[in-house]
C-alpha cells in the first residue's frame, strides 16, 4: 500500500483502495470536474448547432478539438481548474474560465463567451452528477451485482438437492434444501437489481431559477425548454425535470438511494444467514495459505468476509438513508446543503463495492459440510410431525394435530424409532401407515428442489 493510502482518513481511499479505485474517474473530485467540462462543452456545441446567429461562424471542424477537452481530460487539467478555483472561490466558474483558456489555444476564443451562456452552476452540477452516477451504477455497480447473482445461481443449482433443517424463530422447522434457500436470495436480489437498473437519472436544466429567464430575454423566439429537454435527454441520456427551482428536486435520486439500500439489505441478510450457517458448522471455509484467523487461537478460520460485507453494507445504507431523507428538501428556490452532501455520492457506492467484493470472496470459500447437515436432520425427527398430521387430516383421523402435539411435546427426544412406534399405534390402514413411514427429515422437503430454476 503506498504511503498516500496509509495517510488516507477514509478506508475507501486507504485500506480498501484496491476495490474502490475503479470509481475514481467517475465519482471523485476529478470525476466531477471532468463531467462538468463535458456538460459545458456539449452544451456549447449544441448552441452552435441550434444555431445561434452569433455562433454561425464557428468552425465545425473544431468540434472534435472541443470534445477532446473532456475526452482527454487529465489530472493536470483538473489541477489547473483547482488553481483557478482558489481565485474564483467558485468551482463551476473555474471550469468555465479553464475552457475559455483552452479555446484561446484552439484559436476559437472569439466565441468563448457562449461557454456557460445563460446558465447557473446548478445547470452544470445537476447534469454532471447524475451523468457520473448513471455511469458508475451501470458500468461498475450493476456488473458486480450480476456477479453475485450468477454465483448464487450456481450455488443454488449445486445444492438444490441437499436437504437442510429449516429454522423459524431459531427453532427446528420443516426441512428445505440448501439450494432453495440460496435461491431465495438470488430471486430477491434480481428484483432489486432490476429496480436499480430502471432508476431514473434526473437532471435540472433551466437557468437561475428554472425558467430560462436569461435565455428568453436574449433570444425570445427560441423554444428554450424544448432545447433543454433535447440537450439533457437526447445528448446526455438523462431525464430532464421540466419544472424546477434552481436545483433538481432529487426525488428520483432519493428513489435510486432507496433501491440501492434494498439491494444492499438483501445481501446483508444473506451475509447474516451464511455467517450463522458457518457457526452451525454447515459450512467449512477453504484454508488460505498464510492467513491467520486469530492472533491467539491458531485453530480459528473466521467468516471475516461476510462480516466485512455486512459492516460495509451497513455504512453504505446509513449514508444512502441520509441522502434519501435530506436531498429532496431545500429552502425555497435553493440552499447550499445539497452541494456538500452530494460531494459524498461516491462514499456509499464505495462501501457497497467493498461489501460486494467481500461477499463474493466469502461465497467462493464455502465448503459444504454434508455430515453436519445430515446430523441436524437426523437429530430433529419431530419436524416430520407436520406432514404426518396433514395426512391424518386427509384420512379424517380424529384430532391429528393434537395427537402429534402430545407426542412431540413430552420433553422426550423424538427419533426414527419413537416416530415409527407412534405410527404403529395409529388406527389407520396398513397402506397409510406405510405412507407415513416414508416420511423422514431428509425426504420431507416439498417442492424445494423444483423451486430452484
Amino acid at each position: 500500500m503506498p504511503l498516500s493510502s496509509l495517510n488516507a482518513i477514509s478506508p475507501v481511499d486507504g485500506r480498501y483502495h484496491r476495490h474502490t479505485h475503479i470509481l475514481g474517474s467517475l465519482l471523485s473530485e476529478f470525476g466531477l470536474i471532468k463531467h462538468r467540462v463535458e456538460v459545458e462543452v456539449k452544451y456549447f456545441i449544441d448552441l452552435v448547432c441550434l444555431p445561434l446567429p452569433q455562433l454561425d461562424g464557428f468552425p465545425k471542424d473544431k468540434f472534435e478539438d472541443m470534445r477532446g477537452l473532456y475526452l482527454n481530460f487529465s489530472e493536470a487539467d483538473a489541477k489547473r481548474i483547482k488553481d483557478l478555483e482558489s481565485t474564483t472561490n467558485h468551482d463551476v466558474k473555474a471550469v468555465e474560465y479553464w475552457i475559455k483558456e483552452e479555446m484561446v489555444k484552439l484559436g476559437v476564443s472569439q466565441w468563448s463567451e457562449f461557454i456557460h451562456f445563460g446558465l447557473t452552476s446548478q445547470d452544470v452540477n445537476n447534469t454532471a452528477i447524475p451523468l457520473s452516477l448513471k455511469r458508475a451504477t451501470e458500468e461498475v455497480y450493476l456488473p458486480i451485482i450480476d456477479e453475485v447473482i450468477a454465483k448464487l445461481s450456481g450455488l443454488a443449482n449445486d445444492w438444490k438437492s441437499v436437504p437442510m433443517l429449516a429454522r423459524t424463530h431459531g427453532q427446528s422447522a420443516s426441512p428445505v434444501t440448501l439450494g432453495k434457500e440460496i435461491s431465495v436470495f438470488e430471486n430477491r436480489l434480481r428484483v432489486q437489481r432490476d429496480a436499480i437498473s430502471n432508476a431514473v437519472y434526473a437532471a435540472k436544466f433551466g437557468g437561475a431559477t428554472g425558467g430560462f429567464n436569461a435565455h428568453k430575454v436574449a433570444y425570445p423566439d427560441i423554444d428554450w425548454p424544448a432545447f433543454g429537454t433535447q440537450f439533457v435527454e437526447g445528448n446526455l441520456g438523462l431525464f430532464r425535470s421540466k419544472v424546477t427551482t434552481q436545483i433538481e428536486h432529487y426525488d428520483h435520486l432519493a428513489a435510486w438511494c432507496d433501491a440501492m439500500r434494498r439491494a444492499n439489505t438483501v445481501m446483508m441478510d444473506l451475509d447474516k444467514d451464511i455467517w450463522t450457517y458457518v457457526s452451525m458448522d454447515y459450512f467449512k471455509q477453504k484454508i488460505v495459505e498464510g492467513e491467520v484467523g486469530s492472533s491467539a487461537m491458531p485453530h480459528k478460520v473466521n467468516p471475516i468476509d461476510f462480516e466485512n460485507s455486512e459492516g460495509n453494507f451497513g455504512v453504505a445504507n446509513a449514508v444512502l438513508g441520509h441522502f434519501s431523507e435530506k436531498l429532496p428538501i431545500s429552502r425555497m428556490q435553493r440552499d447550499l446543503t445539497d452541494s456538500t452532501v452530494l460531494r459524498n455520492i461516491g462514499v456509499p457506492m464505495s462501501h457497497g463495492l467493498i461489501a460486494l467484493r467481500s461477499l463474493l470472496k466469502g461465497l467462493g470459500k464455502l465448503v459444504l459440510n454434508t455430515p453436519a447437515l445430515e446430523a441436524a436432520l437426523e437429530d430433529n425427527w419431530a419436524v416430520v410431525s407436520e406432514g404426518i398430521q396433514t395426512i391424518l387430516r386427509r384420512e379424517n383421523y380424529p384430532k391429528p394435530y393434537e395427537a402429534l402435539k402430545d407426542l412431540t411435546r413430552t420433553g422426550e427426544k423424538i427419533n426414527a424409532s419413537s416416530m415409527r412406534a407412534f405410527i404403529d399405534t395409529l388406527n389407520v390402514s396398513d397402506a397409510v401407515k406405510d405412507e407415513l413411514r416414508q416420511i423422514t427429515p431428509s425426504t420431507y422437503i416439498g417442492f424445494s428442489e423444483e423451486l430452484v430454476s
